[in-house]
């Protein structure tokens, strides 16, 4: 692994656990040139299915893509960044487990406002905002109902 402060070739691993409930192990490392220490996450990579826009589209899954569509309605959210991994994992095992080779960006938001809506009650209605683009303050309103009282955390 290269060292990000120095570019050096030679870095040691210094301790390594698993992060994001086992679908990543996290490493910390140490360079052997300047001693500087930098963490590395380790994933396996698998092929992910294709995303279907809702233009007809088809463009390859982007996990960095769907990372920033979490992250902001969990901005000022008490959410870590380990549990934000996590559902990130849970997602994408989630869209695997599905077996297509496609699937529609639509899928893919239902999803992920299932995840968020677990996680964050806050941070779901956020996304669903933006994922159902409520044009008036009833739309909203109704989203709000749908979370029942017994869910909310």
């Amino acid at each position: 692994m290269q060292c990000p402060y120095c570019n050096a070739d030679d870095t040691k691993v210094i301790d390594s656990r698993l992060a994001a409930e086992g679908a990543q192990v996290r490493r910390r490392r140490q360079c052997n040139q300047c001693q500087e220490r930098f963490t590395t996450f380790e994933v396996v990579e698998v092929v992910m299915p294709r995303i279907i826009k809702s233009n007809g589209r088809i463009e390859p899954y982007d996990s960095q893509k769907l990372r920033r569509s979490i992250q902001l309605p969990l901005q000022k959210r008490p959410v870590t960044l380990d549990e934000q991994e996590a559902m990130i994992s849970r997602i994408e095992k989630r869209i695997r487990q599905l077996g297509e080779r496609e699937i529609s960006s639509k899928s893919l938001g239902e999803v992920v406002m299932s995840e968020l809506k677990e996680l964050d009650d806050v941070a779901y209605v956020r996304f669903a905002s933006v994922y159902r683009d409520f044009q008036d303050i009833e739309a909203f309103r109704q989203e709000l109902q749908n979370i029942k009282p017994t869910d909310a955390k």
